[in-house]
């Protein structure tokens, strides 16, 4: 029999909607009914796409015995943390401090019929192995610590919930943080950088976009050394086992230094943010060969986007399953992607064979738990061997393409599509893919006709997923900052009027209903269910913070329209997270950006004309790299436009291109050719 999950949205809770256990949703049902029994809660958050959220599954949560303990002595509940964010982000905190240890997925956390931690932790096996008890003998002594020890429980949630306060940052009125503040956050980056292999750490490596960011912004101010350090990773990471080199988009991350052998699921927020890194690298670097792979890279990235993630509306999809189904019928992690030498043998003629083994390591010893290869670029073939390869690869991709899929999570994330947005929109306009761009304003259409919506007092409201045409949950900061940020690149790639004005409604209700009276923003809104603990954090984590990118955009939507309110909340944001800037800008790089543009505003380049002139000057302008400076191209179509905007409105579109460069609060006088606008940006 099903149990309560049966009516979710999440493929993750139907996934477990016919587990023995009896799973709740969170929500009020199961929290009243753990106070009405004064029973415990056992929360288990996880993700679709998460190997050991599927290892747990397998091994306790079906299995008929250890679900009877788990319904014996616990309300269960299992969250998505994709859809409950909110929810992932206390507990995920709660155990780092109980358990003085990094968290992850599975998250297991033991609550008090009140939502109070008393005991966390991640993975846990059915029986007791990798130094870890077994989870069927773990419930029963949970359980009963809760009972028999009710005060010391008390006194541990009581110290648990100052400690979450005090994450909350103390209120501030200056913004003190410098350009030695971003000084110190490049020699932050420095300091963990791994030079022989690229990227930050040992193993497990992780992209670290916003990290990739500051590096980036960096080199453009100058730095040499931050310039290698960013295209040194991103080259790793693009001919590294991370990347699908047979079919295109990162995985999650890499559990080896060298890039080569990735946790093999698929997430839509790391692709979303590399594609728009790898096209500043494009902008970057001036090597021809590292510019041909970050091209190459980019649309096949898309490519699969469109074949893979692509709902039919518009909207892109979350994720891919590391897991899949083997040859014998066994759901095995990479098995959807890995290779037997044979195999690839009998795909390709002999000269592809060579080839593809020379440049994919097919030729030495497995590199995927000792019995089978994984792709990744050993060498770079010359031109002709270039070809064959190319040809290899569209065989093994027809071979793989008959293999069982990797579980798709369907579901639609406000946050995660604005991410996509804006990478795509970034690409679409550096490289003239006028096709890319409109997968852009499809993602952006969809969510503005199906996720803005009016609330019961007749405002709109954005919302944070949807699935089966089923659209729920209030948004979270991210799901408002990331949109506002990508709507900003997106009518630079290609304007519409309809963007401009959801992008001011959104900033709108960002003030409205999260921004904090001592300055910056909450991760949940004001009529939010209210839980333990309500989070204003600063730091990046896989997606960029909230905090940081609300302070971006609204930074540079206050000077495009010239609305100081906008101004004036990204100011309190870096007043509020200002000691936290200084004391690790390397770990809030996102607010370290905000903070960049804040000493030095974005320049603002307005340029008017037809569309085919406008696309020659187009041309030249993406040939550089200019991350804090923002271009609208207004040609014949556009009709309507903030008054910041409407310059050149009665010139010859004919004739002319102008364009009027603005620093500041001060535009300069109209130029009417190329060179010198280049000269001047």
């Amino acid at each position: 029999m099903p149990n309560a999950l049966k009516l979710e949205t999440s493929p993750y809770l139907l996934q477990h909607a016919s587990n023995p256990v009896e799973w709740y949703p969170w929500g009020e049902q199961a929290l009243t009914l753990a106070r009405k029994l004064n029973k415990p809660i056992l929360l288990s958050i996880g993700y679709s796409a998460c190997h050991w959220c599927h290892v747990m599954a397998h091994e306790s949560f079906e299995d008929e015995a250890v679900a009877a303990i788990m319904n014996e002595h616990f309300i269960n509940i299992k969250v998505d943390r994709e859809e409950r964010p909110d929810i992932d982000q206390i507990y995920q905190t709660a155990h780092s401090m109980l358990s003085q240890k990094s968290g992850g997925w599975p998250l297991t956390v033991f609550l008090t019929p009140n939502q109070e931690p008393y005991f966390t932790g991640t993975y846990f096996p059915k029986t007791a192995r990798y130094q870890l008890p077994g989870f069927a003998d773990l419930i029963p002594r949970v359980a009963a610590y809760y009972h028999e020890r009710k005060d010391e429980v008390a006194t541990q949630t009581q110290q648990l919930a100052a400690a979450l306060a005090r994450t909350i940052p103390a209120a501030n009125t200056l913004v003190t943080a410098d350009e030695s503040t971003i000084q110190l956050g490049f020699a932050q980056l420095r300091e963990s950088f791994d030079f022989e292999h690229g990227g930050f750490g040992t193993s497990p490596k992780f992209p670290n976009p916003a990290d990739i960011t500051l590096l980036l912004h960096a080199a453009k101010a100058g730095n040499k050394e931050a310039e290698a350090m960013a295209l040194q990773m991103l080259s790793a990471m693009a001919n590294g086992g991370i990347y699908d080199q047979i079919g295109g988009g990162f995985c999650r991350y890499s559990v080896d230094e060298s890039w080569n052998i990735p946790h093999f699921e698929k997430m839509l927020y790391d692709n979303g943010q590399l594609l728009f890194l790898y096209t500043d690298g494009w902008q970057l670097s001036k090597n021809a060969a590292e510019k041909a792979v970050y091209a190459q890279v980019i649309a096949e990235t898309i490519a699969w986007l469109q074949r893979e993630m692509l709902d039919a509306r518009g909207a892109i999809f979350s994720s891919l399953d590391a897991d899949s189904m083997d040859a014998h019928g066994h759901s095995e992690e990479g098995a959807f992607y890995v290779w037997q030498p044979a195999e690839v043998k009998a795909l390709l003629t002999p000269e592809e064979f060579v080839v593809a083994s020379r440049s994919f390591g097919f030729d030495k010893a497995p590199n995927f738990e000792m019995q089978a290869w994984h792709a990744y670029m050993v060498i770079t073939p010359d031109e002709q061997d270039k070809l064959l390869l190319q040809s290899a690869k569209l065989k093994l991709f027809a071979a793989r393409e008959q293999r069982p899929r990797p579980g798709l999570d369907d579901k639609i994330l406000t946050s995660w599509n604005a991410l996509a947005i804006k990478g795509l929109a970034r690409a679409g306009k550096v490289f003239n893919r006028a096709d890319w761009v409109k997968l852009a304003q499809n993602a952006v259409d969809f969510i503005r006709e199906k996720l803005w919506v009016k609330n019961v007092d007749g405002k709109f409201q954005l919302l944070a997923t949807c699935k089966n045409n089923k659209v729920h949950l209030n948004a979270y900061l991210d799901d408002h900052a990331f949109l506002l940020d990508a709507l900003i690149e997106l009518m630079q790639a290609d304007y519409r009027s309809a963007d401009m004005q959801l992008a001011e409604e959104i900033a709108e209700a960002m003030l409205e209903n999260f921004e904090a009276e001592d300055g910056g923003f909450y991760f949940t809104s004001h009529q939010h269910e209210q839980l333990i603990h309500r989070p204003k954090q600063g730091y990046d984590n896989a997606t960029p913070n909230g905090n940081g990118i609300a302070a971006v955009a609204l930074q540079r939507l206050g000077h495009i329209l010239g609305e100081a309110r906008y101004l004036q909340s990204a100011e309190r944001t870096l007043q509020a997270f200002d000691s936290t800037i200084k004391r690790n800008p390397a770990g809030c790089a996102s607010l370290t950006h905000a903070l960049n543009e804040y000493l030095t505003p974005p320049t603002l380049v307005i340029l008017r004309g037809t569309t085919e002139k406008l696309r020659v000057w187009k041309q030249e302008i993406k040939q550089q790299y200019l991350p804090h400076h923002l271009f609208f191209y207004i040609d014949e179509t556009v009709t309507a436009l903030p008054k910041t905007l409407q310059r050149g409105f009665d010139i010859n579109l004919q004739k002319d291109v102008n364009a009027w460069v603005c620093k500041g609060v001060i535009c300069s006088q109209s130029i009417d050719n190329l060179p010198s606008l280049l000269s001047e940006i």
